[in-house]
């Protein structure tokens, strides 16, 4: 139950964007039904100020069925997001802008169209308000929505 807290306290997660990074690394890979993330790069050169990279997305989009609830661990966990992050899912999450919708519109023009089949697309706004439902908790949990949306 205290996991976060240590994480927070521990290098290079106790300074800086790193563990919002990994938390946005998180929810990607819960939208997309990534189970695969066994670890993520950086740039050593850069230190703790550098970004992750997103290789190995290989079980992307596999299971549209199901959804694996564990992958959000580290955002029930910790309860913080990036609030530019949150106010983007929040956005795709609305009519004009549905995550599905804009993701069809933009990959209708791919050579390899259709990339992904109208099942993943219903699941990335399934899991998009799974999402928010945990972010919510949080938020009702803390109180001061300050103490989950970190300003970045």
């Amino acid at each position: 139950p205290n996991y976060c807290a240590q994480v927070r306290e521990t290098p290079p997660y106790d300074r800086g964007h790193r563990l919002l990074d990994l938390i946005d690394m998180a929810i990607l890979d819960f939208l997309m039904g990534n189970m695969d993330r066994h670890h993520y790069e950086t740039f050593e050169k850069f230190g703790n100020d550098t970004f992750l990279l997103h290789l190995d997305n290989g079980r992307g989009f596999g299971t549209h069925s199901r959804d694996e609830p564990s992958i959000l661990a580290p955002l029930q966990q910790c309860c913080s997001i990036k609030k530019s992050t949150y106010l983007r899912l929040q956005l795709l999450a609305t009519q004009p802008y549905r995550l599905s919708d804009v993701l069809r519109e933009v990959l209708a023009t791919d050579p390899l169209a259709p990339v992904l089949a109208e099942p993943h697309l219903q699941a990335l706004d399934r899991r998009l308000r799974k999402v928010l439902v945990v972010v919510g908790h949080c938020l009702a949990r803390a109180g001061h929505q300050e103490k989950v949306l970190v300003d970045d």
